[in-house]
């Protein structure tokens, strides 16, 4: 029966997404600006149904284990839907994920060095996720095929609740992305990616505290997005930039503003998504080719990161 889980996950989140879209006045908009990729006024409401199929699912699945992470990602949901309807101050968004973080942590039993470095790790994933939310199925598609991975992991570690609420995370994605693969209608806002962000870490970690997958595993699985806003922070800092500001300097941003079509960006995106997973699961069939398979994932960012960079700056100076 735990399995109705992501069919119930996917079906309310269609169903909520669907009936907000039927109403033409009230919705909370991203309306363009010199930072975005988009040029009309879009609804941010697509997190709102995915945490509501999420949470129903959680209703048939939370136990013990679980029960930690869920209380957490629906507490910074909360906080988000506050941030996408009335704007909330940067400290208190990061207070709140930084609670979050700790809370969870410390009910799945970190303690020392591990809670502090896990504690950062989840308030880096649950931003960057945040940061990655900026064109039409990108972040939708990262949801589905990561926490999908996630749950093909759990199911083969035969841990099945994990399993079951991985899933029912990407169905809910799946169903988001209906309204989302572009041009998109409907965007997830913050009440979609930072819980979803939280739940990628979070749910990692806990695949590792049970061993079920080795640290590597979610990174992989999540690295199109980690390794993206990890290297773009990286380079905006070493310039002086103010790292928190909005901003069009992450490597997908340039692949539009290089004349990618966003539908083009996402399926090229989910081409390496998929990769990224087939190389985790590399990894938990043949553990001792660990090195060999991190050597060939920074290789390829390298390649693909070079690329871009030699055709920004190639039209940047032919202008």
């Amino acid at each position: 029966m735990m399995w109705l889980a992501p069919l119930s996950a996917f079906v309310i989140c269609w169903l909520a997404l669907a009936g907000l879209l039927r109403r033409s006045n009230g919705l909370p908009m991203d309306h363009p600006n010199a930072r975005s990729l988009h040029a009309t006024p879009t609804p941010r409401i697509g997190g709102l149904g995915i945490m509501t199929g999420v949470f129903v699912a959680a209703l048939w699945l939370v136990d013990g284990v679980l029960l930690p992470v869920v209380l957490a990602a629906f507490a910074l949901a909360a906080v988000s839907v506050l941030d996408d309807v009335r704007g909330l101050p940067v400290a208190v968004r990061f207070l709140a994920h930084f609670v979050a973080a700790l809370g969870c942590l410390l009910a799945l039993g970190l303690t020392g060095w591990a809670l502090f470095l896990g504690t950062l790790a989840v308030v880096w994933m649950t931003n960057l996720y945040n940061f990655m939310d900026g064109a039409d199925g990108l972040a939708g598609g990262m949801a589905a095929i990561g926490f999908g991975a996630l749950a093909l992991g759990a199911w083969l570690g035969d841990a099945p609740e994990l399993a079951a609420f991985c899933a029912a995370i990407a169905a809910a994605a799946l169903a988001f992305l209906r309204f989302n693969f572009p041009p998109a209608r409907v965007f997830m806002g913050d009440a979609g990616s930072i819980p979803l962000g939280f739940l990628a870490a979070a749910l990692g970690i806990l695949g590792v505290r049970q061993n079920l997958w080795p640290w590597l595993f979610p990174l992989l699985v999540f690295s199109p997005f980690i390794v993206d806003a990890s290297v773009t922070l990286a380079r905006r800092g070493l310039r002086g930039e103010k790292i928190w500001q909005a901003h069009r300097s992450h490597y997908y941003q340039r692949v539009v503003l290089l004349g990618a079509s966003h539908r083009q960006l996402a399926l090229a995106a989910y081409g390496l998504m998929l990769m990224c997973a087939v190389l985790a699961f590399s990894l938990l069939a043949q553990p001792r080719h660990a090195l060999w398979v991190l050597i060939l994932s920074v290789a390829s960012y390298l390649l693909i990161f070079l690329a871009i960079n030699r055709r920004w700056h190639r039209t940047r100076n032919e202008h």
